[in-house]
């Protein structure tokens, strides 16, 4: 009895990560998003470490994580994986107020971001 098991989302020779609530506008994360889209793996994690970017190395361990998803649960070729999806999604905004001159108030607005990334295992070409 129970429910039977879900089909898998991606493909066989794709593995994901997704990181919820980070602390960063969509409009920036995506920005560091752009920089690993399309990469080898081992490319995407150089640009990431040098990167003077805040958020860059919570990019880096999301990516990480879909490199270790890849590796343990699908049984992919770490060498062989390329950054093939890096997308930015709009997660919960904080709104907090501040006064401002003759009696009024201005909004302020924290934005929270979701970032997902897709490795693909591609075939080597000799």
């Amino acid at each position: 009895m129970g429910k039977p098991k879900t089909q898998r989302a991606l493909p066989d020779n794709e593995a994901r990560a997704v990181t919820r609530l980070m602390r960063i506008s969509p409009q920036k994360l995506n920005l560091v998003a752009q920089l690993i889209r399309g990469k080898p793996v081992g490319k995407a994690l150089a640009d990431l470490t040098f990167s003077r970017k805040r958020i860059a190395a919570d990019v880096k361990k999301t990516l990480q994580s879909a490199i270790a998803n890849a590796e343990n649960n699908h049984d992919l070729d770490v060498d062989a994986l390329v950054v093939s999806q890096a997308w930015v999604g709009k997660n919960l905004v904080m709104k907090r107020w501040k006064p401002r001159a003759r009696g009024r108030v201005g909004r302020i607005v924290k934005p929270f971001s979701q970032l997902t990334v897709v490795v693909r295992q591609i075939e080597e070409t000799a």
